[in-house]
C-alpha cells in the first residue's frame, strides 16, 4: 500500500466471449485496451478469452500463464486483469492473471468451483489452493472468482491481507425470477464493502452462450456501500475514479479490521476440520 497514491483509474470492460474463440476475444479485448489507455488498471468477466461452457466442445485451446499472448494485452498502458481457462501441464483452471508492463505478475485461481445445478465446473477444472493479494500501482489488490464471492472466508482473508480494492470477475446467467441472482449480488457486493472496507470492482460478462443469457450489470461499490457505476446488460466499457483515500480515512475512523484474532479463527477452523 502507498498513501501517495489517492485515486485509482480502473477500466471495466464487459464483453461478450465467443465459446471457444480465444483469437476473436483477444482481438475485442486489445480493441477495447486501446480505448482504456488512461486507466491504471482494466478488468475483464470471467474466462474472458475461453468463454464459459467448455464441456460443449471438442477441443479447448490450451492458453498457459506463460503465453505471450496474456502478457501482451498490458502494451496499451494499463495493468490487465483477465479471466481465462489457464492450462498447465494436465490440468486446467478457472483463473485470472494480473498482468503490468508486459508482464504476468500473478496469477489467482478459482478455489470454489460450483458444480450443482446447471454448473459442472469440477468436471473441467480442478480448484486453486491459495488467495494472495498483490500491490499493483501503489495499490493493494485481491481477486475472486464469482462463485468465491459467495464464501465469506475468503473475504475476511483478503481484508485481513489489507486489500484496499477487492475485484471480483464473473460468469453469471438471469435465473427465474430473473430478477433474483442481480438482486442477490448486489447484496453480496454491498456486503464485501462495507464489511472489508473497500472497494468492489465486479465485472460480469454479456451475451448469450449455449442457450444460457449472461446480465452483464457490472459495477462499482465504494466502502460506504454507495454505487458509483453501473453498466447494462449489453457489452460496454467505462471508467471510474476510486477514492483510496476515503478506504484509508474510513479504517482510521472506523478501524473494523483491527482486531483478525488469528488464532481464535486458526483454532476454531481446526476444530471444525477435525470434525469432518
Amino acid at each position: 500500500m502507498n498513501e501517495d497514491v489517492a485515486v485509482l483509474r480502473v477500466a471495466l470492460l464487459q464483453t461478450a466471449p465467443r465459446l471457444g474463440e480465444v483469437s476473436a476475444n483477444l482481438k475485442d479485448l486489445h480493441e477495447r485496451l486501446n480505448q482504456v489507455s488512461g486507466a491504471d488498471i482494466a478488468v475483464t468477466p470471467e474466462l474472458a478469452l475461453h468463454g464459459y461452457h467448455l464441456g460443449s466442445l471438442t477441443d479447448v485451446e490450451p492458453v498457459g500463464a506463460d503465453d505471450p499472448r496474456i502478457a501482451d494485452l498490458s502494451r496499451y498502458g494499463p495493468a490487465v486483469i483477465v479471466g481465462f481457462a489457464e492450462a498447465q501441464r494436465h490440468h486446467r483452471y478457472n483463473s485470472a492473471a494480473i498482468v503490468d508492463g508486459r508482464q504476468v505478475r500473478m496469477v489467482q485461481r478459482k478455489l470454489y468451483l460450483p458444480n450443482y445445478r446447471d454448473w459442472e465446473e469440477r468436471k473441467h477444472f480442478r480448484p486453486g489452493d491459495r488467495l494472495r493479494c498483490i500491490d499493483i500501482r501503489g495499490v493493494r489488490l485481491a481477486v475472486l472468482i464469482c462463485n468465491d464471492l459467495w464464501q465469506p472466508p475468503l473475504l475476511w482473508l483478503a481484508a485481513h491481507d489489507d486489500a484496499e480494492v477487492l475485484i471480483v470477475i464473473a460468469n453469471s446467467v438471469h435465473s427465474q425470477p430473473a430478477a433474483d441472482v442481480r438482486r442477490v449480488w448486489d447484496l453480496l457486493i454491498a456486503h464485501a464493502a462495507v464489511t472489508a472496507q473497500c472497494h468492489v470492482v465486479f465485472v460480469n460478462r454479456s451475451g448469450t452462450e449455449n442457450d444460457r443469457r449472461f446480465w452483464g450489470g457490472s459495477c462499482v461499490v465504494g466502502p460506504d456501500g454507495q454505487t458509483l457505476v453501473r453498466l447494462g446488460e449489453d457489452p460496454d466499457t467505462v471508467e471510474v475514479k476510486l477514492d483510496l483515500a476515503m478506504v484509508r480515512d474510513l479504517r482510521r475512523r472506523w478501524p473494523l479490521l483491527q482486531e483478525p484474532r488469528f488464532e481464535l479463527i486458526a483454532r476454531e477452523t481446526a476444530r471444525l476440520a477435525a470434525q469432518q
